[in-house]
């Protein structure tokens, strides 16, 4: 596990989403993090329809990875935890 990549999911819900949201796996191809892009631009969300939007944004950042990016999530990870910014 690392600090920034997509946030590991629970085995069950892994299954269910791979079955039901195509591209689900894609987010597998890097190794989990503690805190994600999907985590401090999107809120909590608990339905298929928010692992939809939470996909877009971790597809995004396994598309787009780069220590630049690495930071802007570290920071944005802080303003979040600190000041109650962004999403939770």
């Amino acid at each position: 596990m690392s600090f920034v990549g997509p946030r590991p999911e629970r085995p069950y819900f892994v299954d269910t989403l791979c079955a039901k949201v195509p591209y689900y796996n894609f987010r597998h191809t890097i190794k989990p993090g503690i805190t994600g892009w999907a985590q401090v631009k999107y809120p909590y969300g608990s339905s298929v329809e928010d692992a939809i939007e939470k996909l877009q944004y971790d597809l995004y950042y396994v598309k787009n990875h780069s220590l630049f990016l690495d930071v802007i999530i570290l920071i944005d990870t802080v303003e979040v935890v600190l000041f109650g910014k962004g999403g939770r």
